[in-house]
């Protein structure tokens, strides 16, 4: 009987306990994660709350160290793994959450009325997606939602400073946004401008180039009268920059691709930045008869991004991106632009946000959904990296490690701003954001994403370091392995105290490598131009690495995937040095190019013959599976 009684006991007690047993909707929440109201930016008024923002939750991937041991492994030329890069199935299984963060996410998402249909995952499950009113964002995230504005460009976002989440959630969710973010995504342009009629077979032919600002230029649309019909084929890449100097300069004239050859490279388009075919055309017509007869890429919308073809609506950026890239790989097999949508302004008058996410994330997911991606893409967008949550940013760089291990290299330009700003005087805005204004450097992202190669600027011949070209060190992410021998040389030639607390001496260090960065000659809105910055150089870039990647394939080798530890072991003897120039910011002379890696010039600028014939010597195993 007292057995009894006691059984009886327990079982009570046990369904208690059972009844009593927290789950995540009737968990008290915590707060998540909290942000000082951000440097620039004014609150404007509430969120409508029947505005539709779509989430995006980060789970944690308990992998992810074992994924980028792999990836060290496939790109380091010593080892025996080399160039044996991953499946896009081996990446998804290393990439993944623990089911149980998977199973309380989606019993979260349905408890606030969201059913299995409603969620959209990538496919390694490591983020979730939903698309709610702002009502049920807040009661989710126990938070309030406004329209900020930034006091310099009046551009609108729905941001929060603050969430929390079910304390039960905080061990299987990483991060929620768009929350806190306040980045400003922009092209890396350091100067755009135009030539009149007449002057760019002027320039072309005699090197004598005059420019004239965007405020001089009257856009007409359309108009076919501005095309200039004879232009000098050639240029000597002092003043005027053209596909076939590049490919002189850099050791590349004369190899053809062969277009038989599974050979791929990307370009990325972002903020309505449209790569237009008939400009394409008339500069290949002028500058690349071969590639003006059957040149074509495709295009791929990412997150409704379109690609209108209207000349008055081509971008200055995707332009120049398209013409190089593709120009200099000429007849590769296949060339993508893709442009993803995701700028997001606000219009008070009628409620209505057209989109919040970051379109660097909806890019990455949507590319890691693709079975054989280009394996070079070119990217020149990026962001002041304190701008940018540090988690945030550390899981967008591990979706980059989870391209690279596929055996795809990821090119970005290093920014416009020298160390920050690319001013000298006093008059910067080299300050941090994080309410206490400390004077400092200011690096970027995602270019200093160590699963990257970064590309920085020169110009002139012989080259010299172009003071715009983007050099620092991240805070966010610390110096590589790969990274480590080379740039702590350079920090002991450092006079003592330089700089010091101005940066961060232990950060991942950028550029890796460049290329020239002026006085690019582009075809854009029916007229010639001439474009100059780090977006310039970062595609000239890849564009080398796609026609390695052509004579490593057709030896059937793997391709170069991510090159950065072979860049730094290996590469830097067939690279050409640049010891002259520096890239002032924030008040002060910035960083000098010097003999090897600086954080101006990188390596240097890249011999495509010395690079082929290193890399066809080292021991590459089979072909890699992207």
């Amino acid at each position: 009987m007292r057995s009894s009684f006691y059984a009886a006991g327990f079982l009570l007690a046990f369904g208690q306990a059972v009844m009593a047993a927290p789950t995540v909707m009737n968990c008290a929440h915590k707060l998540k994660h909290s942000i000082d109201e951000p440097r620039g930016w004014i609150k404007f008024a509430p969120a409508p709350a029947s505005h539709k923002i779509t989430l995006r939750v980060a789970l944690p991937q308990p992998r992810i160290s074992e994924l980028e041991q792999h990836l060290l492994q496939v790109s380091d030329p010593d080892h025996p793994r080399y160039g044996n890069y991953l499946s896009k199935a081996e990446v998804d299984v290393l990439s993944a959450p623990h089911p149980e963060s998977i199973k309380l996410v989606k019993e979260w998402f349905a408890g606030h009325g969201l059913s299995h249909s409603d969620i959209d995952h990538t496919s390694a499950q490591d983020w979730a997606t939903v698309t709610v009113p702002i009502r049920t964002a807040e009661k989710m995230l126990k938070t309030r939602y406004h329209i900020w504005k930034h006091a310099e460009t009046g551009e609108l976002v729905v941001r929060t400073t603050r969430y929390s989440l079910p304390e039960l959630l905080h061990d299987h969710i990483a991060l929620v946004q768009p929350t806190t973010i306040f980045s400003r995504w922009s092209e890396l342009k350091s100067s755009m401008f135009y030539e009149n009629n007449g002057q760019v077979e002027k320039s072309l032919a005699s090197s004598a180039n005059r420019f004239y600002s965007l405020d001089d230029l009257q856009d007409d649309g359309d108009n076919e009268d501005d095309e200039e019909r004879i232009i000098a084929p050639h240029s000597d890449c002092t003043r005027t920059v053209t596909i076939d100097c590049l490919m002189r300069l850099y050791n590349a004239a004369g190899y053809r691709p062969n277009p038989r050859i599974d050979n791929s490279i990307g370009v990325t388009g972002f903020l309505e930045n449209y790569a237009n075919i008939e400009d394409m055309k008339t500069m290949f017509q002028h500058l690349h008869p071969a590639a003006a007869r059957s040149a074509k890429f495709d295009f791929v919308s990412v997150n409704k991004g379109e690609n209108h073809q209207q000349r008055h609506l081509a971008g200055a950026e995707a332009n120049l991106d398209i013409q190089y890239a593709l120009g200099m790989v000429h007849p590769i097999k296949k060339a993508v632009f893709y442009s993803t949508g995701g700028r997001p302004p606000f219009n008070a008058s009628r409620n209505t946000v057209r989109n919040t996410n970051e379109p660097y994330l909806e890019w990455v997911n949507h590319v890691l959904t693709e079975e054989k991606p280009p394996l070079v893409i070119t990217t020149s967008y990026g962001e002041d990296e304190q701008t940018v949550p540090r988690e945030y940013a550390e899981l967008v760089c591990r979706k980059f490690m989870q391209l690279t291990a596929r055996g795809v290299t990821l090119v970005f330009s290093s920014g416009d701003g020298g160390v920050g700003d690319g001013k000298r005087g006093q008059n910067h805005k080299c300050y941090s954001n994080d309410g206490k204004d400390t004077y400092k450097f200011l690096p970027l992202f995602p270019s200093g994403c160590p699963y990257v190669t970064s590309v920085g600027a020169t110009y002139s011949i012989p080259e010299v370091a172009a003071s715009f070209s983007g050099g620092g060190f991240s805070e966010y992410f610390t110096r590589p392995a790969y990274q480590e021998k080379t740039v702590s040389n350079y920090l002991k030639t450092l006079p003592e105290g330089l700089y010091k607390g101005l940066y961060n001496p232990a950060g991942r260090a950028t550029p890796d490598i460049s290329a020239q960065g002026r006085f690019f000659q582009i075809h854009h809105r029916g007229r010639w131009g001439s474009i100059g910055g780090t977006s310039a150089s970062a595609p000239a870039v890849a564009a080398i690495f796609a026609l390695l990647n052509d004579a490593l394939l057709s030896k059937g080798k793997g391709p170069l995937g991510f090159i950065n530890p072979f860049l730094y072991s290996k590469g830097f003897e067939a690279l050409n040095d640049v010891v002259y120039g520096s890239n002032p910011g924030c008040g002060t002379e910035g960083f000098n190019a010097t003999v090897g890696w600086d954080p101006v010039t990188g390596l240097g600028t890249p011999d495509f013959r010395k690079l082929k014939n290193l890399l066809e010597s080292t021991n590459y195993k089979a072909p890699a599976v992207v």
